[in-house]
């Protein structure tokens, strides 16, 4: 008798747990990057009325005689599938499309998360808000970022500094017409800088003459004197290939002589002014573009992801951050969209994937199933008071 009791309050025991579970899930349908969580129950030991007994002569075997002892809850799993995505125009709001976790530290431990709505503190660092964790990655060193490098507090500065680069190199190309009246003068120019990013104008003048054309460098002051220009039966220039102006090499080799087309122009030149951080945009590999006030595009950082063999292995540490397991593995640490990682979309975050429709048969299943062993309950304390009212 008393093991219908036990066994109704085992039952209450887990179905109240699994009430919370689903509880839980549906408090959060609107949180950002929420992973909903599963019960799963198994029965208890149970006690042996009759052991199994095994074939002899002349007698069949018999089977054992059990009584369960009730039921106890197995596990609660997280899930783990990707939520809906939700468009929100921030340029700091970024979404995981696949697996993986935003990697964030939070004072001296690290955490993984799927929330990536993001935000700047007063010192540009990027961090959770809520939580205060500082996004990881790796920073850029003048455009260039190494992902083999160990990870840093996130920084994008508003105002951050593109430094002055002086121009070293230029490139002009196009076609110079062959069939051009003697006299023809064509100046085509390009702005170059000092290293303080000072600019300054770089000129190439192109004059025709009776034997052919010829090209003179002017920067400021510095003249390199016009130098005779000859072509090959191709139209294809051979010499010179490139002037030295002021220090700065020009590539003239991709010129061209041509009849009846005159598009000469300059193409590049390989230095820059100094300029400040404007705006900035995310890459689906979490490279983070800064847009500068020279007009001007640098990378600025990248973001990492984190990657588990078990992902169900994390513990939840609350504030949508999750912390490392004995069972989930390491973190495999890397840029998005390698080793298994997701990809990145700026200007989104990924909603709970909680499904409301099954978390409310879930709560119908989790009730009748109290309310079940709540009357099993009920009728082991009747049968209890019919055994008490036999002394009558």
């Amino acid at each position: 008798m008393l093991r219908s009791l036990f066994s109704g309050i085992s039952g209450l025991r887990s179905h109240q747990t699994m009430l919370d579970v689903t509880g839980n899930n549906i408090a959060n349908v609107n949180t950002t990057g929420f992973k909903s969580s599963q019960t799963q129950f198994q029965d208890t030991l149970s006690q042996v009325v009759q052991n199994a007994g095994a074939p002899q002569a002349g007698n069949g075997g018999t089977n054992p005689a059990q009584v369960g002892l009730g039921v106890r809850v197995a596990g609660i799993t997280t899930n783990f599938t990707q939520g809906a995505s939700q468009m929100t125009g921030r340029s700091t709001d970024m979404m995981i499309q696949g697996d993986g976790f935003f990697v964030v530290r939070k004072g001296p431990e690290t955490y993984y998360t799927r929330a990536g709505s993001f935000d700047f503190d007063s010192t540009g660092q990027m961090v959770l808000p809520g939580e205060g964790a500082l996004v990881q990655g790796w920073a850029a060193v003048n455009g260039v970022v190494d992902t083999n490098g160990p990870l840093t507090d996130l920084r994008v500065p508003a105002g951050a500094l593109m430094a002055a680069v002086a121009t070293t190199s230029a490139t002009y190309e196009g076609n110079l017409d062959a069939a051009a009246a003697n006299g023809t003068v064509l100046n085509r120019t390009i702005d170059i800088y000092d290293a303080t990013g000072a600019a300054r104008e770089l000129e190439l003048t192109f004059t025709k003459s009776a034997t052919g054309w010829t090209v003179e460098g002017i920067d400021g002051a510095t003249t390199t004197g016009a130098q005779a220009m000859t072509f090959a039966a191709d139209g294809s220039l051979t010499t010179p290939t490139s002037l030295t102006v002021g220090g700065t090499t020009v590539d003239i080799s991709a010129l061209t002589g041509f009849s009846g087309l005159d598009t000469v122009k300059a193409k590049t030149q390989d230095g820059q002014a100094a300029g400040t951080l404007l705006s900035f945009a995310l890459g689906a590999d979490g490279t983070i573009t800064g847009s500068f006030s020279n007009g001007l595009k640098q990378t600025v950082g990248k973001l990492a992801l984190g990657s588990f063999t078990n992902p169900a292995g994390l513990e939840k540490a609350g504030g949508s951050l999750f912390r490392t397991g004995v069972n989930s593995g390491d973190a495999q640490v890397g840029a998005a969209g390698t080793g298994g990682r997701g990809s990145l979309a700026g200007g989104a975050l990924e909603m709970s994937n909680v499904d409301l429709s099954s978390e409310f048969t879930s709560l119908i299943i989790a009730q009748r199933g109290f309310q079940a062993n709540s009357r099993v309950i009920t009728t082991s304390d009747e049968v209890l008071q019919e055994l008490v009212n036999l002394k009558r």
